[in-house]
């Protein structure tokens, strides 16, 4: 069936429904979503969305961990190279079919088919060190997976985010010809419509299984979809999207963080503060001539009042941290808190012992809501004016920013990396070969190093000592400045209950709606 028929044929069922009437939700977002293609064409908005479809084998709880999600079980070989995934009984695709170990082949080999696109191929295929050697299939409830070293990354991989949990779909979700259909996983919500520029409906689940698990807990944990019907409605303007929560056109949006006040002051709306791992940052591309001297970084990173730049772009929701460890991490330690120190004459006299001599630098940001790039970058122009640095700010729209940011074109950069729980993915962020990869920022083989270690090391302590290390060498060679951990503001309506963001996404499972 056509899976717009099926959105009529859901709406016309949930009208005629005797008992009570469709639950509905409608949930702001700030652009539309790339795709409905988990893992491929997608950036934080599109995971947002299909995290709430689709789940994958493992998952990150609340605090970073990564725990069995469709696996029951996860057993690890002693030498670290063989992974043994039993999977849990009754979990049943959007479609009805129930989820075999064949499913979890079918979906391995489309994502390790390059034709597809999967934006962590790398990350399995051997070109950046890890590589999954097979994957087999035992029995119908075991799926097994063999890797060429032992690797700490190899499930955190398989967890991310950005990869799409690694989602496990039904192989319903292409058509005939293998090229993608819509999403039909196993999540508390299945996909129902999207319509570019302006919404995606999802329904809810009934017979979705949830994991174990007594409360929730990051993407497993209890799971329990309450509502019927929950809309994501596209509403790019800050403004508008404001308006639309004080008007009751929708029930729960991200807002600017200068937003607060106002909504707080609205009758029957309510507002939430949640930090995340993601960062706000400056990218410095020491590929350019005038970056490559560490003593112009240094001089930017002595000329920053880090407090004053974070207040403003947060509009003192938040505070510094210059560390790629985000504040909330097991490996936050005295080491970690450590930061950039603020010191004018030393910038001035950096400045002088550098290669600056008067030029003017291009700073690139954009104005994507509710995204600071744009805030940031104005504060960091009038605080390097004051030690003689000339500062011009080149705003893009974001896609194209993004793609200078991929090439590696440009001098200096406001500049947001999404979530990362584990501080090595969060070093690998931008971290590696610039030739291989133009959009890393560091390229110290000391450092590379360093992290390689840290991604096959599972001793909390021994990696601990690592991102110690790491961390004061940022310092010194200042290939960017990480500024502060994200923090997204969001409104909702006080007939919603029990919503809960996390990382900076909604997730739509116990949430209710009520007075």
């Amino acid at each position: 069936m056509n899976y717009r028929m099926m959105a009529v044929l859901v709406a016309t069922l949930a009208i005629s429904a005797p008992a009570c009437a469709a639950t509905r939700v409608v949930v702001g977002l700030t652009a539309d979503i790339r795709s409905t293609n988990p893992g491929v064409n997608r950036d934080d908005n599109t995971d947002g969305v299909l995290l709430n479809v689709v789940e994958g084998l493992v998952g990150y709880g609340e605090d970073g961990d990564v725990k069995p999600l469709l696996a029951k079980t996860v057993t690890v070989s002693p030498d670290g190279t063989l992974y043994a995934f039993g999977l849990r009984d009754g979990v049943r695709f959007h479609n009805g079919k129930e989820l075999t170990s064949a499913d979890v082949l079918w979906n391995w080999r489309r994502y390790m088919d390059p034709k597809t696109g999967w934006r962590c191929l790398a990350e399995f295929d051997g070109r950046n060190g890890l590589k999954v050697t097979s994957v087999d299939a035992p029995d119908a409830r075991t799926v097994v997976m063999h890797i060429n070293h032992p690797s700490t990354m190899f499930l955190e991989t398989l967890a991310r985010t950005d990869c799409g949990m690694t989602a496990i779909m039904s192989p319903a979700s292409v058509n005939p010809d293998g090229s993608w259909n819509r999403p039909i996983g196993t999540g508390p919500y299945q996909f129902v419509d999207w319509k570019p520029g302006r919404s995606v409906t999802l329904w809810r689940f009934a017979d979705y299984a949830s994991p174990q698990g007594s409360a929730m807990d990051g993407y497993v944990g209890l799971k329990t979809p309450y509502v019927d019907q929950v809309e994501f409605t596209v509403v790019p303007d800050p403004a508008t999207m404001k308006l639309a929560l004080e008007t009751k056109s929708v029930d729960i949006a991200q807002l600017l963080s200068s937003d607060v006040a106002d909504v707080k002051a609205a009758p029957d709306l309510a507002v939430m503060t949640v930090s995340d791992s993601s960062r706000n940052t400056l990218l410095f591309q020491t590929k350019d001539p005038l970056f490559a001297d560490k003593k112009f970084r240094q001089a930017i990173a002595a000329a920053l009042d880090y407090k004053e730049l974070v207040d403003v772009a947060s509009d003192g929701l938040s505070h510094p941290n210059n560390s790629a460890v985000f504040e909330r991490s097991v490996y936050i330690d005295p080491v970690q808190r450590q930061g950039f120190k603020t010191d004018l004459a030393a910038a001035k006299m950096l400045l002088q012992e550098s290669s600056y001599r008067g030029e003017t630098i291009k700073l690139i940001a954009n104005k994507r809501s509710p995204m600071p790039s744009f805030q940031v970058a104005l504060v960091t122009q009038a605080m390097l004016l004051a030690i003689g640095v000339k500062v011009k700010i080149e705003v893009l729209e974001w896609a194209t920013q993004l793609d200078r940011y991929n090439s590696g074109r440009y001098q200096m950069m406001s500049f947001s990396y999404s979530a990362r729980l584990d501080p090595a993915l969060g070093y690998e962020q931008f971290s590696g070969d610039k030739a291989k990869e133009p959009r890393k920022v560091w390229d110290n083989p000391q450092a590379l190093a360093l992290i390689d270690q840290a991604e096959k090391t599972s001793d909390q302590g021994a990696r601990r000592k690592l991102f110690d290390s790491l961390h004061q060498m940022v310092l010194d060679d200042v290939p960017l400045i990480s500024l502060y951990n994200g923090v997204t503001v969001w409104g909702y309506n006080t007939r919603v209950k029990g919503f809960s963001p996390w990382e900076g996404k909604p997730r739509l499972w116990d949430v209710r709606t009520g007075n």
